[in-house]
């Protein structure tokens, strides 16, 4: 029953890919339409198949390369002038890298190397596609997210997290009032609002403390 079920799908997704396909070309358009519905469609057969046979790291190969191969296509087909498809890349490809990894996904060097290494991929293509602006801080105030969380969860340091994620904090709207609004300081206003987060712990900490 199961070889029907994914046998089913395969067929009704070719299938239905060649009428779309038929149609796209006999109804005389210029647009290649067809690709975006397949695209869906490509994921019917790819994800019964791998959920079936309980194979989660050939699923996010599989779907981490039809992804980036759509990116690709409708990057040439619609803005070929501009290579955005390559600020999505990079992050896709770190689906399948973690999956592969397994359980030495969890440690502190994976996330360090990874978060390093994203930054840098950001960094260049700021440089090189569009340095006008620093857009760069924005992913990389994300990413540090990663081994910030991680390394304080394996500590259960809860206070030091919210000191620690509150200098990240304060340091991004600092950084973006800087390059962005230069002239108007408005930057002390979300960093008084985080400024309570680790007040607040502290003082949660410290009462829990007195009180045993």
């Amino acid at each position: 029953m199961r070889k029907l079920d994914i046998g089913f799908a395969v067929a009704g997704s070719i299938m239905t890919i060649i009428f779309l396909v038929l149609v796209n070309f006999l109804t005389g358009s210029d647009d290649w339409w067809f690709i975006y519905p397949s695209t869906a469609l490509l994921l019917w057969p790819i994800g019964m198949y791998c959920v079936k046979k309980k194979k989660q790291k050939l699923l996010s190969v599989c779907y981490s390369a039809l992804i980036i191969m759509y990116l690709i296509f409708e990057n040439y087909t619609s803005t070929p002038n501009h290579p955005w498809f390559l600020y999505a890349v990079y992050p896709i490809i770190w689906w399948p890298i973690l999956m592969i990894l397994g359980k030495r996904a969890k440690e502190m060097s994976v996330a360090l190397v990874g978060s390093i290494s994203i930054i840098l991929y950001y960094v260049v293509l700021n440089i090189n596609l569009s340095p006008y602006y620093p857009w760069a801080i924005y992913p990389t105030f994300v990413i540090l997210w990663w081994p910030i969380s991680l390394y304080h969860a394996k500590r259960r340091s809860d206070v030091m997290f919210s000191i620690h994620a509150t200098i990240l904090i304060s340091v991004f709207f600092i950084s973006v009032n800087a390059v962005s609004t230069p002239d108007t300081i408005w930057a002390v206003y979300p960093i008084f609002g985080v400024l309570w987060w680790p007040l607040s712990m502290y003082y949660f900490v410290y009462k829990r403390k007195f009180k045993s």
